[in-house]
C-alpha cells in the first residue's frame, strides 16, 4: 500500500501493481492556473479572476472589490456556504466528497502515503495562498493533517485555511 507501489526514476513512472492509477491533480490544477496567470499578467491584464478548478485573482474586479469567492458546502454540492473576498491570492480545495471510489463512500481520492488510508478528518479543506499551487498542494495535504500540524505551517506562510468537519463544524485558521 501507499506511494511505494509507485517505482519513480528520471524517464518514467512505473505503477508497480495492475489496476493502480495514479493523478496529479494534488497540484497540477493550481500549477496550470498559475501558469495562465503568468501568461495574461505578461499581456498587460490587471483584473481577472482566473478558475481551472483552483481559483486566483489578479488584482481587484474593475470596480476596486475584491473578487467574491463561493466556498461549498461539501454536504450539498452547488450549494455555496460562504463567500470569501480575494485580491492578488488564490484559493484551492480539496475533499473526499469529490471522488469517491464505492458506494458507500467509505474510499475516496485523497490517500495518505505512509498507510494508503483515505482521508475523512476533515469533508473539505479550502486554502487562502499566494498562489494556486501552493493553495492546491496545502488544501490536499492539510486534509490529512490535524489541526495542530497545520497551524505552524499556516502561520509561517501567512495563509488562511477553511476547516470543515465531518460534523459540520467549520475551523478557520490564519489571516483574514
Amino acid at each position: 500500500m501507499g506511494h511505494g507501489r509507485l517505482q519513480l526514476d528520471p524517464e518514467r513512472l512505473v505503477l508497480a501493481s495492475p489496476g493502480t492509477a495514479v493523478t496529479l491533480n494534488g497540484i497540477a490544477q493550481g500549477y496550470v492556473t498559475d501558469r495562465v496567470v503568468d501568461l495574461l499578467r505578461a499581456e498587460g491584464i490587471t483584473n481577472s479572476l482566473v478558475s481551472i478548478d483552483e481559483i486566483r485573482a489578479i488584482g481587484p474586479t474593475p470596480s476596486g472589490a475584491p473578487w467574491s469567492v463561493g466556498l461549498e458546502d461539501p454536504r450539498a454540492p452547488g450549494r455555496v456556504l460562504d463567500h470569501i473576498g480575494l485580491v492578488d491570492r488564490a484559493v484551492g480545495t480539496s475533499g473526499g466528497y469529490g471522488t469517491q471510489f464505492d458506494p458507500a463512500g467509505r474510499f475516496n481520492h485523497i490517500f495518505n502515503p505512509a498507510d494508503g488510508t483515505t482521508s475523512w478528518r476533515y469533508l473539505s479543506v479550502s486554502v487562502v495562498a499566494p498562489d494556486a499551487m501552493t493553495a492546491d498542494a496545502l488544501s490536499t495535504a492539510f486534509s490529512l493533517m490535524p489541526l495542530g500540524r497545520t497551524e505552524p505551517v499556516v502561520a509561517a506562510l501567512g495563509l488562511q485555511v477553511y476547516f470543515m468537519r465531518p460534523d459540520g463544524s467549520r475551523v478557520i485558521q490564519g489571516q483574514g
